[in-house]
């Protein structure tokens, strides 16, 4: 289901691209119109508490209190301990870690609903099939894939355009187009770790399927900007390259190569800033293209500016078309400052110059997100445990985050606890005040306490 253009943006660090042929972490594309023919993860809200009578002699966890803290060690197998970090190319979000995350999550979301498009996910498991393609291409040689216990192909998802493209085609008809989705998920690649480049990550997709023309591949450059815009990034930190796929189809055209050849082609060109230019020849080469014909790509390839790529190819060719429309309707969205042509982005594998992440810590735009919390309930008394969850629940149910006091804490350890997730106020639930249907609230900020009744608490 390709486009007539493809946008690239590329963070090494976040893993953040626009493209729109192949799914690479944080992307958006446009895709045209079906042919008749072609009719993190996370657990959620699961809590596993153990002990060594509920596990096997060999698999056992030691526990001991040590202040209130339960501390494990390490639960062995056949007496090896199993290692305590997460396996290689994947992590851990911390507390501290996940706020980032979810703030980030949430600036895509928002940005996602200012152009109108409606969340969706797929599995993370998939059939195997679905991601097997033409040998040479990295991300079938990438697969995290193996065989389930019911004999079935299966694999974690490298990325997330196969599962969008099957559930389109799933839906077949019924499917009212234009669809503006998006996705933010988890994928896997079984690849070398390398800085700011793991096994796991997560790709934000935006999917614009059923419209011709370019304004699609406008209107999702234009969703980046406003992203960048949000997050205090400018257009002298960061830029698009962008080019389409069929500058490298009008050459090939223009020296006869079959079209069997175009993807291999495309492979190898995206070698271009990786490998010198003598390695690229002799792969083209290998493949049979005569070396008039590698001349005459490399050098269109090498081209900057549409007027140029004009000259090259004629004002009739449907790149330049597309690519003249392209420029026009970014212009008039105002962010033509944003984007450059470049001919040699033909998959969408180029990076600009520079970290986004790191770039947000440099510029200091990353946000403080401490932990906050409205209220937290003390009972003074362990027989007032039960009228402190009263208190607690009566408050959650308005809408208020709590932070409950379970064990019997002194007031000192309370009022640091209070610091250190930024709790606002403080209820005691002391015996005096509960007879009087009473609590005391004391306001961590002014210092200022006073006794209310329950359904005063706001």
């Amino acid at each position: 289901m390709p486009t007539s253009a493809s946008v690239l943006f590329c963070c090494p660090h976040l893993r953040l691209t626009l493209r729109l042929f192949n799914a690479f972490p944080f992307r958006f594309r446009s895709i045209r119109p079906l042919c008749a023919s072609h009719a993190s993860s996370f657990t959620s809200g699961d809590t596993a508490v153990y002990n060594s009578n509920s596990l096997d002699k060999g698999n056992s966890i030691a526990h001991k209190r040590h202040g209130g803290l339960e501390a494990f060690s390490s639960p062995t197998v056949e007496n090896v301990a199993i290692d305590v970090n997460p396996p290689r190319g994947t992590r851990d979000f911390p507390p501290e870690e996940m706020r980032l995350r979810s703030w980030l999550f949430q600036n895509f979301r928002e940005v996602s609903a200012l152009f109108a498009f409606e969340e969706v996910d797929f599995p993370v498991l998939e059939s195997e099939a679905l991601f097997i393609r033409k040998a040479g291409e990295e991300i079938s040689e990438q697969l995290y894939n193996f065989e389930d216990k019911g004999g079935r192909r299966v694999a974690l998802r490298p990325e997330l355009t196969p599962s969008l493209a099957r559930l389109v085609i799933q839906k077949g008809k019924a499917l009212p187009l234009p669809v503006k989705w998006f996705t933010i998920g988890q994928c896997w690649r079984y690849e070398r770790t390398t800085r700011g480049r793991r096994r796991e990550h997560y790709q934000w997709n935006m999917d614009i399927i059923g419209v011709q023309g370019v304004a699609a591949e406008a209107e999702l450059i234009f969703s980046i900007v406003i992203l960048f815009k949000r997050l205090g990034i400018t257009s002298s930190d960061v830029g698009f390259k962008v080019s389409s796929r069929k500058v490298l189809q009008a050459v090939l055209q223009r020296y006869s190569i079959p079209e069997k050849l175009f993807g291999k082609v495309c492979i190898i060109i995206d070698k271009m800033d990786k490998i010198p230019k003598e390695e690229i020849e002799k792969e083209l080469t290998m493949l049979g293209i005569p070396m008039e014909a590698i001349n005459g790509l490399l050098q269109i390839l090498s081209l900057k500016s549409v007027p140029e790529l004009e000259e090259a190819l004629g004002s009739d060719a449907d790149a330049v078309d597309d690519l003249k429309d392209l420029f026009l309707l970014i212009e008039q969205y105002g962010c033509s400052n944003w984007i450059q042509f470049d001919a040699s982005i033909v998959r969408g594998l180029a990076y600009y110059t520079g970290v986004v992440f790191e770039l947000l810590k440099e510029r200091g735009l990353l946000p403080e997100l401490g932990p906050k919390v409205d209220y937290i309930v003390l009972p003074l008394d362990p027989q007032l445990q039960g009228a402190a969850a009263m208190v607690a629940s009566t408050l959650r149910e308005k809408g208020r985050s709590v932070d409950l006091v379970l064990e019997n804490k002194r007031l000192k350890w309370v009022f640091k606890h209070a610091e250190r997730i930024n709790a606002s106020k403080l209820i005691l639930v002391g015996d005096s005040e509960w007879q009087r249907g009473m609590v005391r609230v004391k306001n961590l900020c002014s210092r200022e306490e006073s006794d209310l009744p329950l359904h005063e608490l706001e």
